[in-house]
């Protein structure tokens, strides 16, 4: 019987993750543990290991983070997660899959024109990314467990949250009337749908090796944010002016290219993203 544990299972991804799951036989049984049940924020290790003793799962996928925050509220969302579910799988479901959800923060800037290969050098330039690839640097140096982590680049689709500039887009376009304010839009950005995600995901919690412990999820093509935001104003036929007058988001700033290299993907998990962004953003709307 194999029992999987979701972690974050009504998040923007998590949701995605959920309904994938709940419909693939392979998963005999599904647990999804809310925060009230278990707040992997707030947890100790105790009550990690002991929901893991509980459940005996085969598969562990978290799809718990943070986005933003301090220094201490990204390292416990990123970090510190990643951590807890470390030892308690060792500790108490040594045979389980663990499966994290990195990001394409971790690399920091791309070189343009050329896309990010999982070999190359890390050089985060945010807190944020620094989150994340102490979280990656975990799962491949945890010799005692099966993990990995997909490094997820520019997620969008249903659901997708303000975070990201295409979802803060969409709910300016709710209020905006004659013309909509946004920071400056000419990085070069690789949006990939989030169902797309949600598929990459659970081939790795399913796939039978992982010869990689890194794997990157994206399009594997880099898009002008300013054509994102221009597909999302038709759909929603807004016919006003669009400023790049707002201050820019720092991650933006430091980032101007992010494309992923998604040849590990297709050779280890068989997956490549099928929905095109225009799809990706109708459904946004």
């Amino acid at each position: 019987m194999s029992t999987v544990v979701l972690f974050g299972a009504t998040g923007f991804l998590g949701r995605q993750v959920r309904l994938l799951l709940s419909e693939d036989p392979r998963a005999d049984r599904l647990v999804c543990p809310g925060r009230a049940e278990l707040d992997l924020l707030a947890a100790t290790p105790a009550d990690v290991a002991g929901l893991l003793r509980f459940t005996r799962p085969s598969v562990v996928v978290n799809c718990v983070g943070r986005m933003s925050g301090g220094h201490d509220e990204l390292l416990r969302g990123n970090a510190g997660v990643t951590a807890l579910l470390l030892d308690a799988i060792a500790a108490v479901a040594p045979g389980a899959r663990y499966v994290r959800l990195g990001s394409a923060a971790e690399y920091g800037p791309g070189e343009p024109g050329r896309s990010q290969h999982e070999d190359d050098p890390a050089r985060p330039t945010s807190p944020y990314g620094i989150s994340h690839l102490a979280g990656t640097l975990m799962v491949e140096q945890a010799g005692a467990v099966d993990g990995v982590s997909l490094r997820l680049f520019n997620l969008v689709g249903p659901g997708v949250s303000t975070e990201n500039v295409l979802g803060r887009a969409r709910e300016l376009l709710r209020t905006a009337s004659g013309h909509l304010d946004l920071g400056p839009l000419g990085a070069m950005r690789d949006f990939v749908d989030v169902r797309d995600v949600a598929d990459a995901v659970v081939r790795a919690a399913f796939a039978r090796e992982l010869p990689a412990r890194v794997i990157n999820v994206g399009s594997g093509r880099a898009v002008p944010v300013r054509e994102a935001v221009t597909l999302l104003t038709a759909v929603a036929g807004f016919t006003g002016e669009v400023r790049e007058s707002a201050p820019e988001h720092s991650r933006s700033r430091a980032v101007s290219w992010s494309q992923a290299d998604i040849g590990r993907a297709w050779r280890v998990l068989g997956w490549r993203a099928g929905t095109p962004l225009a799809d990706s953003v109708k459904a946004m709307v």
